[in-house]
């Protein structure tokens, strides 16, 4: 719940922007009476509601993020207003009873103050606004409730893999505190080592029989330090800095490899990797290039870029780097969040198959779908890469006949890709509508080998994450549609009847409507959900048999997890918006071992780094990683470990 906006909205608008949202959202319950008796029992309803979807935010007795100690960190980064005091008597969206029940029903889009239409029954939030009420005179009592057993869940067994680095910052605020931004572990083709990528800068080798770490690339070169890139950025946390590295499918023959690094076209510095950073590293030919632009406002500033680079390695069976680099793309990012962040490719694609060394590429919306301004429908724009999946060819010398080539005439454009015919949109783009798409992960169903399917793990704003099927041409619907639901400025409702959205080509043109897709998994921002979806593997290992075939997931923050049956994630792509996929819950203890890890390796405060809506104080800050066997891996950012799952029980 919120009296305020608590997302980019306050930033860029103000206090005056919210009033407008908030006589949306309000509009038409104005008039209504509190159905619900004050009693003990509706007190006691509406402080479980509360514990369970607003404390997170809001503070244990709704004091307010700030008084309750919990800074969270994504509306710090942005400079955003943290969730307000809710026991005092200022009320931005209106202070009567039927008001606070608008908002806690609709929310306040498009800020991440969600609505709980559909989520909480209409006579529950009554008694959270009786609550509330309670809470400002300093008058709760509620009626006794009886304890009940909480189920028991299924338990996985986790053992220490190896620990990482340490590249923290211990003065730094939020996520920079963390000891090692671990974002990726890719295995080399042959299996002998991991390539493992921290945000802050290092691409390690992992060598799997010593489990010795060598740098094998530093790309950060910003204000002196040795790296190769003058203009990397890494400081304003979350996805900032090398975020990503994977490898060519012809890697073991060619050497070839690819990363994502952000920079800040803003540094006074060239743009260029510094010479004699790596000694292997041949820059004869190394071309920057023009960075692709991203529609803005008018005066519209943009300090971050997102660079794709290819890098050929003559000697894969070493530990240094030795060879060369180019430039494939680059692009304009509006904020610090959700940038450009995922590469993959086909996996049972083959030499001379249609997909052969075709790679996708998942892109953020920059945080642009929650700017209510023009920029707020880029990830449904045409003319731009925000929030979309790309589908494109790396390698200039590849499917010459059955492709273009790019603007900046560094990679190939295949002529199949669903809108390459359409008058002003991207060629690129194979579908769209997504938030941040930050993981790609493919299913290989052993009953259809060569037909795999590509699953996207999607963060989403005001009240759920996501599991989406990509396929060529589909359309999300984000910021038009969350989750199963529809997103408007009256708050999150059901789909409507007539479930369509326009084709939209610029702010201004569009050019017909087409159906949205929906999610095959949603779960909420709640406490039994999470703040943000950490990505999922396909479980087809051998050391956990009751794993098997299933989809284990993760919530960043939280560190919850959950497996869901792959033939419910299959069933639910049906294109009912009501149909997802169960998840069912697993117990790791991760919370609790990080924070002990966290501590025993050195890292100080009394909580983890960073908070978030629901995890509170302290980001857990997990991925989830394979191996080439398709065993698992649990990646932890706040305490600088990699953890292997060993079994479940």
């Amino acid at each position: 719940m919120s009296r305020h906006a608590t997302s980019l909205l306050v930033l860029v608008l103000g206090a005056g922007g919210s009033v407008l949202f908030s006589q949306q959202v309000t509009s038409g319950v104005a008039a209504l009476q509190n159905p619900v008796p004050a009693t003990p029992a509706s007190i006691a309803a509406g402080k479980r509601a509360y514990d369970l979807n607003c404390a997170g935010c809001h503070g244990n007795k709704a004091q307010g993020s700030e008084k309750a100690g919990v800074v969270i960190s994504i509306i710090q980064e942005q400079g955003g207003k943290q969730p307000p005091d809710l026991t005092d008597a200022a009320w931005d969206h209106g202070s009567s009873d039927s008001e606070i029940f608008g908002v806690i029903k609709r929310g306040v889009p498009p800020t991440m103050m969600a609505g709980f239409d559909g989520r909480i029954p209409d006579a529950e939030i009554w008694s959270l606004v009786n609550y509330l009420r309670a809470l400002a005179k300093g008058d709760v009592t509620v009626a006794p409730t009886t304890e009940t057993a909480a189920a028991v869940r299924p338990t996985l067994e986790l053992a220490e893999y190896v620990q990482m680095p340490i590249t923290a910052d211990p003065t730094g605020d939020n996520t920079r505190a963390q000891l090692a931004r671990v974002n990726f572990m890719r295995e080399e083709p042959g299996g002998r080592r991991f390539f493992v990528n921290d945000l802050n800068g290092p691409l390690y080798i992992l060598d799997k029989a010593s489990k010795q770490f060598t740098t094998y690339l530093d790309f950060n070169g910003l204000e002196g330090r040795p790296g190769l890139y003058p203009r990397f950025t890494f400081q304003r946390n979350f996805a900032m800095g090398l975020i990503n590295v994977v490898f060519d499918p012809d890697y073991a023959r060619n050497g070839v490899f690819y990363t994502i690094h952000t920079e800040d076209p803003t540094t006074v510095a060239a743009a260029e990797p510094k010479a004699g950073a790596v000694a292997g590293l041949d820059l004869s030919a190394y071309r920057t290039t023009p960075a692709i632009s991203t529609p803005s406002q008018p005066d519209g500033r943009f300090d971050r870029e997102a660079v794709i680079v290819e890098w050929t390695d003559r000697d894969v069976t070493n530990t240094t780097f030795e060879g060369t680099a180019r430039e494939l793309l680059r692009l304009q990012l509006s904020s610090p969040i959700h940038p450009l962040g995922e590469l993959t490719f086909n996996p049972v694609a083959k030499r001379g198959d249609p997909e052969w060394r075709v790679m996708y590429v998942g892109v953020g919306d920059a945080g642009t779908g929650e700017r209510p301004d023009l920029r707020r429908l880029n990830p449904q724009r045409l003319d731009n890469f925000n929030g979309k999946i790309l589908r494109i060819v790396p390698d200039l010398r590849e499917h010459t006949a059955s492709s273009t080539v790019s603007e900046n005439g560094r990679y190939r454009i295949p002529n199949d890709n669903p809108f390459a015919s359409m008058e002003g949109a991207r060629k690129e783009i194979w579908a769209l509508g997504l938030r941040n798409p930050h993981r790609l992960v493919w299913d290989v169903d052993s009953a259809r080998p060569r037909a795999p399917r590509l699953l996207a793990f999607n963060i989403g704003l005001t009240a759920w994450e996501t599991v989406v099927v990509i396929k060529k041409g589909a359309n999300y619907g984000y910021p038009l549609r969350e989750g199963p639901q529809a997103m408007t400025p009256q708050g999150m409702t059901a789909a409507p009847a007539d479930d369509t959205i326009p084709v939209q080509i610029t702010d201004t043109v569009t050019r017909g409507r087409m159906t949205p897709t929906y999610p095959v998994i949603a779960y909420p921002h709640s406490a039994t959900g999470g703040d943000a979806i950490a990505g999922g593997i396909v479980y087809h290992g051998g050391r956990i048999p009751a794993l098997k075939g299933r989809l284990l997931l993760g919530d960043i923050t939280t560190g919850h997890l959950w497996y869901a049956e792959m033939k419910d994630v299959l069933s639910a792509d049906d294109g009912n918006p009501t149909t997802l996929a169960p998840l069912h819950e697993l117990d790791a203890n991760l919370r609790r071992i990080v924070e002990e890890t966290f501590r025993a390796r050195g890292g100080r405060g009394d909580v983890l780094p960073g908070a978030a809506a629901v995890s509170g104080r302290g980001r857990v800050d997990v991925r989830v990683a394979e191996d080439s066997a398709g065993e698992l891996y649990l990646l932890t950012k706040s305490d600088g470990m990699v953890r292997q799952v060993m079994g479940m029980r």
